[in-house]
């Protein structure tokens, strides 16, 4: 299997990335804290075209995504890209082709039974799509829902609870097209965990290299070395994981449901070990609310549980192995 990008793929990593350098700096970020409505601009000036990618290759959105998880970018771009418009095309929906657009934003309401429902970036997006039992699908307008936020890792990523209206129109929802929405989803958050775990080597190396004890920098100590080269070792093994899994996904290939599997759960693992050694390596600095490493372990955690655990997700592999 060929991992070299095209041109065209390369153009696209460099423009996200430019793009993301330009118009997401941490302040933007860190305001989006406190007032989510903040992300909306840059989504509507820059990133609602992008969305079409969601109807694209995987490979192409999954590279996208990287750049964005790299930056840590709020907003309601990863729910709509990543899982309402897939889902939505999947499934046959007749906003499907708004959604692949970017005309419409919208999340998918996992779990939404009893009239309650768990979903992220509800206040952000115009529409919620309830997958309830069955499966079953409903498509509802995010202000008929009565969102309650909670606490959760990510600053920047809400999650709400959602007491669903009794009288939803759940519409049967082909059990296949759920599963191929589904695995767009994970590798979409997957694609996220890698971005985030590129920048936390790449600050941990520049730190490194500028942090100096005993006269010389940490990164001439080999215990740092050592922990540095095993950061870099669990992020290429998810890196390429999720690459995999998006030709994978793209070529309908056999193998696409245990590579979607594996490219969850080690994209998660490696975001949260580069976390723990990467705040190590940051020393004191690390642990304080300025600096933009704890933005990152945040996301890194959130997403590890979004669209299941890394455990959830092993076990499903285990089911595939071993029947």
């Amino acid at each position: 299997m060929d991992f070299t990008l095209t041109d065209e793929q390369e153009l696209l990593v460099e423009t996200a990335r430019n793009l993301f350098t330009r118009e997401c700096p941490s302040e933007l970020i860190r305001r989006v804290a406190d007032e989510p409505e903040a992300a909306s601009e840059l989504f509507d000036k820059h990133l609602r075209e992008w969305v079409e990618l969601s109807d694209g290759a995987a490979v192409d959105l999954s590279l996208f995504l990287v750049e964005y998880g790299a930056a840590v970018a709020p907003g309601p771009f990863l729910a709509t890209a990543g899982a309402f418009a897939p889902l939505l095309r999947a499934a046959g929906h007749p906003l499907a082709d708004d959604a692949a657009a970017g005309r419409i934003t919208g999340t998918v309401a996992e779990d939404a039974h009893d009239g309650r429902a768990r979903a992220v970036d509800v206040e952000l997006v115009d529409k919620v799509a309830l997958v309830g039992p069955g499966p079953t699908l409903a498509v509802v307008d995010a202000a008929s829902v009565e969102a309650e936020r909670v606490e959760a890792m990510d600053l920047v990523r809400s999650t709400s609870f959602l007491t669903v209206p009794a009288d939803v129109d759940y519409q049967p929802l082909d059990p296949i097209a759920m599963i191929d929405a589904f695995e767009r989803a994970a590798l979409a958050v997957a694609s996220e965990l890698v971005g985030v775990t590129r920048w936390l080597i790449d600050s941990t190396v520049a730190y490194a290299k500028e942090r100096v004890q005993f006269g010389v920098p940490i990164g001439s100590f080999q215990a740092v070395q050592h922990k540095l080269v095993d950061m870099a070792l669990a992020y290429e093994e998810a890196a390429a994981a999720v690459a995999y899994a998006a030709m994978c996904v793209d070529a309908h290939d056999p193998d696409r449901a245990r590579a979607v599997h594996v490219a969850k759960a080690r994209a998660g693992s490696a975001a949260r070990y580069c976390s723990k050694d990467g705040m190590q390596l940051h020393g004191g600095i690390g642990y304080t609310w300025e600096h933009d490493l704890h933005l990152r372990l945040r996301r890194a955690y959130a997403d590890d549980a979004l669209f299941g655990t890394g455990a959830w997700h092993l076990d499903q592999l285990a089911g595939i192995l071993f029947g």
